[in-house]
């Protein structure tokens, strides 16, 4: 009886072996990051939220501090790819109700001694009225929802890379 007892407490502190995705990516990135984007002369107002959903994702993803990039263990530079708003349904008069957008981000990863490119992609499909123009705020949001899909399919190449 006492052996099942010291194998149960064994097993127990030994766990599966999980570890989050965020260990492995910090493997990669380090803790001190430093993030820089390239402003997009068709879509100023898109670049900013990208930037912003990048830094929100430093801090809540990887865990890691945000830094100039002076000091920072790995500089992420992103730019703005492809940014398409599709119409994806359709009344029954032939008026578009829902489009998808598409976010298509490259993102170069540097440190002391490796430089790395990255294409990544998301999508956030969202509903307008009928006989309707989307509005700044509607595609504000798509794009911010979009571009933290695309920055997860990031999160998950560098994990991957890490493990």
């Amino acid at each position: 009886m006492r052996f099942i007892s010291v194998v149960l407490v064994i097993l127990l502190c030994s766990a599966c072996g999980y570890k989050p995705s965020a260990k492995y990516s910090r493997q990669i990135l380090g803790d001190k990051i430093s993030t820089s984007v390239v402003i997009s002369g068709i879509d100023p107002e898109n670049t900013v939220l990208i930037k912003d959903a990048v830094d929100v994702a430093v801090l809540e993803v990887f865990h890691a501090s945000l830094v100039s990039k002076e000091i920072s263990t790995t500089h992420l530079r992103l730019k703005l790819g492809n940014l398409i708003y599709t119409p994806i349904e359709y009344d029954a008069q032939g008026f578009v109700v829902s489009y998808r957008t598409s976010v298509e981000l490259l993102i170069n990863r540097k440190n002391e001694n490796q430089q790395q490119d990255y294409k990544v992609y998301g999508t956030y499909d969202f509903k307008i009225t009928a006989n309707a123009v989307i509005t700044d705020k509607q595609r504000f949001e798509a794009t911010q929802f979009s571009s933290q899909k695309a920055i997860k399919a990031f999160v998950a190449k560098v994990s991957a890379e890490g493990a």
